[in-house]
Parts: structure tokens; sequence; C-alpha cells
């Protein structure tokens, strides 16, 4: 039996079925995205969050319409055509950015010429929501409403009966309803060009292969580490069925794709960028390898190739600058395939894409102090030892930060550490305390941290539950340790297997791989639940459960025995981890069936790097192919049956 170790103390310390998504399928969108009012305070972002979602939803094959700024005829207009439009949809969405808020339980979309100045001006100078969502019920598809419109009151104040945020709606089947933040809670309007809800949406819509329920997982995810647990997104749904954006079957993550497309083209630039966004990915040493041999003036010089392959090359490329939102990527791909085939796309994304220098100090901030722990979509995050190389601009950075954004106290805790990693720890903690006073969960998360060092576990186990109780998920894998261990609580693993559950929901691959582990081994569930939760932790970013999933599909463990799934985990693992499937496959060759090191050897003849005889053995030209594979060969087609 080859074992897993759980280790969760030291993680933290120190696919599901594919429905088919047809492609003749009917998808409409209602946008609405409304900043410049003329009576109440503006809003930075709306008018942004919908031209960008137009321009995402329109590429992944929605008819939208559009309004921007609109004034209460315009909103009516615009809901009336889109009512006739949705009668025969299969897929009906309807986006929000704005002025929102409730009165009685009821929610009020506001246009820009509302005019309110009492109580009886709600129903007349305003829009209903449950108007919108009355047509969309009678559409025959699924249907989608997400709302960034959950800000503060308006009015502020003059108009009695108006509540903060919006209430919670929704129980007509085949729906689901995502708000920006929890019903009755704000929302804030965002830092750069984008609210935080919108920028995580935008972020994964374009994620191959993730099913919506998973999708709104890694938008909650974001935005609570971009804003330190102070907005948290809740979406109710009735769905029946599954939904994709984008249907096509995902092989490896964005970083991953980015070091294949930089190897393949051998491109410096390219290498670069996957150096600057993954400053400690798990291709680094490989790319700081190639920049320094390219420094030295012998780049390897790039092979000629055939048309089709320059077809295939410019495909992947561009769907990887879509997918992963670099304005110097989508700037590359125009450069490099000026009369491409995506190069009107290409220019209406580039719009959308802020420069860094627009992203503001909150940007600069994020960048230079980030917890690799909350790191999202845009932000990998920033060791320690690299943050105390660059403290003093984080400094600076995040003093600005603050200034600019008051009421969010995340920009106090990532002061905290660039403090920190200056040296001054007596005046961090006190940032720390600051920040958490005010709900900051990476502030108490940290806090806790200290104050266990310091040998105050009492204290660390309630800053610990307090952050766990707000969503924290690193908090509860925390608890959940002290519960499985006995550390200054009674021992009770019962609870902690329930509280790291609660850490998997939240999105926590660590959390999802150690549940696998222990379903695995009988400790919690069943063992045939093992594989679901190794598939949420791929999903999640957690590249060792690509070997333990290989396992149980080789072994035939509580699962079917499925050689060519294990082959193309082993496969998938082998660009994604740090080496360790490929050591299992040429190491440890006789570990595995015959039958799937064979599959292996077969995917890899299909993509040319493979010469010799498929016998499910180990051997130099095996070696030579699992390098060539990772280092720029991965071809996700040979990996779909």
């Amino acid at each position: 039996m080859r074992a897993f170790l759980i280790g969760i103390a030291c993680a933290l310390l120190c696919p599901l079925i594919a429905l088919a998504q047809g492609t003749q399928e009917k998808r409409i969108a209602l946008i609405i995205g409304n900043s410049d009012y003329e009576q109440i305070t503006p809003l930075d972002n709306p008018g942004n969050d919908a031209t960008d979602m137009r321009v995402a939803l329109e590429g992944l094959g929605f008819e939208v319409f559009l309004g921007l700024d609109a004034t209460g005829d315009e909103m009516l207009r615009l809901t009336e055509q889109f009512a006739q439009a949705i009668k025969t949809a299969d897929v009906s969405l309807f986006f929000y950015a704005g002025h929102g808020f409730q009165v009685g339980g009821q929610n009020y979309l506001v246009p820009t010429d509302a005019r309110i100045q009492q109580a009886t001006d709600v129903t007349e100078q305003t829009f209903r929501l449950n108007d919108v969502l009355s047509d969309m019920e009678q559409a025959p598809g699924i249907k989608f409403v997400f709302l960034d419109a959950c800000r503060n009151d308006p009015f502020e104040g003059a108009v009695a009966s108006v509540a903060d945020g919006l209430a919670r709606i929704g129980n007509a089947a085949d729906f689901m309803i995502s708000f920006a933040t929890q019903p009755d809670n704000v929302a804030f309007d965002g830092t750069g060009r984008n609210s935080f809800f919108t920028e995580a949406l935008l972020s994964h819509i374009y994620t191959p292969g993730l099913d919506v329920s998973d999708l709104m997982i890694s938008v909650r995810r974001d935005v609570l580490a971009a804003t330190g647990g102070r907005q948290i997104p809740w979406e109710n749904s009735s769905l029946t069925r599954q939904f994709r954006f984008d249907p096509r079957p995902n092989t490896v993550s964005a970083e991953t794709l980015l070091w294949q497309v930089a190897a393949n083209a051998g491109d410096p630039q390219l290498m670069q960028l996957y150096a600057d966004r993954y400053p400690h990915g798990r291709h680094t040493e490989e790319v700081l390898a190639f920049l320094d041999t390219a420094k030295d003036g012998n780049a390897a010089v790039a092979r000629s190739v055939t048309p089709q392959e320059r077809s295939a090359q410019e495909n992947r490329l561009w769907q990887l600058a879509r997918r992963a939102r670099m304005r110097p990527l989508v700037q590359f791909y125009l450069d490099k395939y000026p009369d491409g085939a995506h190069v009107q796309e290409a220019r209406r994304l580039i719009g959308t894409l802020p420069s860094e220098d627009e992203g503001g100090a909150g940007g600069r901030c994020e960048r230079l102090a980030t917890h690799p722990k909350d790191a999202t979509a845009n932000n990998a995050g920033v060791p320690f030892a690299v943050l105390k190389e660059n403290a003093f601009n984080a400094i600076l950075a995040c003093n600005e930060a603050i200034a600019e954004n008051p009421d969010l106290p995340h920009y106090t805790a990532l002061l905290a550490r660039a403090t920190m990693a200056a040296g001054g720890q007596t005046q961090a903690i006190q940032l720390y305390r600051e920040a958490a006073t005010r709900g900051d969960l990476r502030a108490m998360f940290s806090l806790a941290f200290i104050t266990e060092g310091q040998g105050d576990l009492p204290e660390a186990l309630r800053l610990y539950q307090r952050a766990a109780d707000l969503g924290s998920a690193d908090a509860k894998i925390n608890l959940a340790v002290a519960l499985f261990n006995g550390a200054g609580v009674t021992q009770d693993p019962a609870q902690a297997v329930k509280i790291l559950q609660e850490a998997a929901d939240l999105g926590s691959a660590i959390a999802n791989f150690n549940l696998g582990v222990l379903a695995r081994d009988g400790d919690v569930g069943a063992p045939s639940d093992a594989l679901a939760y190794f598939n949420n932790a791929i999903n999640a970013g957690e590249p060792r459960a690509y070997v333990a999933s290989a396992i149980l599909l080789d072994e035939g463990r509580e699962v079917p025995r499925d050689p060519v799934a294990a082959a193309n985990m082993l496969l998938r693992g082998a660009v994604e981890d740090d080496g360790q499937s490929i050591a299992q496959m040429t190491q440890r060759t006789a570990d595995w069936s015959r039958d799937t090191i064979a599959a292996v050897q077969e995917r890899l003849k299909a993509a040319g790097f493979y010469t010799s005889t498929i016998d499910g053995r180990s051997g130099p030209n095996f070696v030579a192919a699992l390098d060539a594979w990772r280092n720029g060969g991965f071809d996700a087609d040979v990996l779909v049956e």
C-alpha cells in the first residue's frame, strides 16, 4: 500500500461529471452598469464592470443587451427587450452593477436619474428587481442573476425606510442568484478598475470546464482574500443541472499553461511574464534558467513551424491571454499575430485591462505585500523573504492605500506584514491588532500565529476561533489540527473533521486534499468519496492530488479501475507539480500497473515524444519523453478520449 502523509499542520504553519453544453446553445444577457448618478453619490466602477462583463460574455457566446448609466426609461426599455429575447433562450443572465437597496424586504435598483427624497418616491423612481426575476421565470432555460449592487444606503439616511444591502431573494426553479456580498450586508466598490466581486468573476469565468457552482467558490475565495473577509459573496441556487461558461475540458492551470506557451515559443518576453506573475511558481526554476541563458546570448533558436502548428500556437496563446487577463500577454498576442484570427476580440479585451500603473495605491500594496495564502487569480502573493527585499516600497504603498480606502482594514493588515518584514515587530503587532479589531481575517490569523509562537496557546486558539467563525479557511484548518491532536483543547476528531469540511467548502485546497486522504483511509465518510475530494483539491490548486488520484484509479481502490484516467492524472501532474509525478513514473515504476504506464507511453507517443516500445516499463527514452512533456510539450488533445 502506498500511503500519503496528511501533514495538515505543516502545510498551514510553515472532475465532476460534465454535462456537455451544446455549441448552438442560445445565451442571452442583460447587463446594466450605473455609475454617473445625477442626484446621489456617483460610483467609480459599475460602468467598467458592465463593459468588461459584456466583452467576456460575448466572447462566451452570449448575445448582450447593454445599458450604461441607464435612466429609468432606458432600464425599462432594456428589460422589455430582454424579456422578449429570452422566451426561447437556453441560458438567461442578468448582471447589474450600481446602487441598490432594500425596503421592507423588496430590492430596488437605482436608475441614474432617480430623485428620491421621501419614502413614496422609492417605487416611482427606482426599478423593482422582482420585475426582472418575474420576466426571467418565463424563460425555458437556466437563469443567472449577478448583483454587484450591495453598496451602502445611497440616500445617506434621507429616506428612513431604506436599509443597507439587498434582501435575500430567490425560490423559483433553475435560478442561481449571486450577490456581491451576504444579504443585508454592504459590498465595496473596489480599488482598481473593477469591484472586487466583478474582478473575481471575470478572473474565473473563462476557466475551461469549471462548473458555475465551483466558479462561485473560486469567486468567493478571491473576494474573501482581497477584502480580508469583510465581503463574502453569497448565492442562492435552485439549478437542476450543471453549467459551464466555457464547456471545454480543463486540463491544466493558467500558471502551467503560461509556462507551456512560453517554453514552446522559447520567448524571453513570455518567460519574464511568467516570472513576474508567479515569482515562486512551480516552473520558476526552469524560467530563471532560461532567462539566464538568454541573457548570455545562448538562447535556443526557435524551430520553424508549419502553418498548422502556427495556428495551434496562436490559438493556445489567445486562449491563455483571455483566461489569464494579463494585459502584457494580450499585447504580446497582438504584436505576434497582427492579422490573427482573434485580433478583433483581443483589441476589445485589452481595452478592459488596466496597466499596473492604473491600479492605484491599493493595487501596489496588494502586489507587494499580499500573503501567499491570500493568493487570487490575479495575485500569487509574496513570500516573506521577497517582501523583506521590498519592505520599504510596500510600506509606502500600503500607507497610501489606507489613506485612499479608510473603510478597508485589509490594507492595514498588509501594512502590518510589510512592517514585520522591515523588522518592526512591535509596531506590526499593533497594526495587526487594529486590523483584527476591525474584522480583517488575515490580521486575526497572523496575530493568532504570532501569539501561538509566543507560547500563549489559549489566546491563539481564541483568535483562530474568531477568524474561523468569520470565514477564514486557514483558521478552520488550524483549529482542526488542534482538535485532531488535542493541543490546548480536548481531542475531538469528529469535530475536527466537521471544521475541515467547512474549510473545504470555502474552497481550501489543503482541506480538500486532507479530507481525501482521510476518506481513502476510511476515517471520513466512505472511501469512494476520496476521488471527489482529490478532484476538488486539484481544482483549488493542490498538485499533490494528481498522484493521489492516479493511485486510486490505478488500483481501482473504491472506484472503478481506469488505467487511462490514471495515466491522464499522472501526465497532468507531470506539468503541474514539483516533479513528484515524474518521479513516481520513472523511479517507482514497479509500484504502478503496466497498463497505466503503457497508457502514459501511448499518450507521449501521440504527442511525438516517445518512440520506444509501449511496454509499461521505464527507461531513458521514457524519462526523456516525460521531461519534454513537462518542459513545453504538454498537449491537452492527447488526454481527451
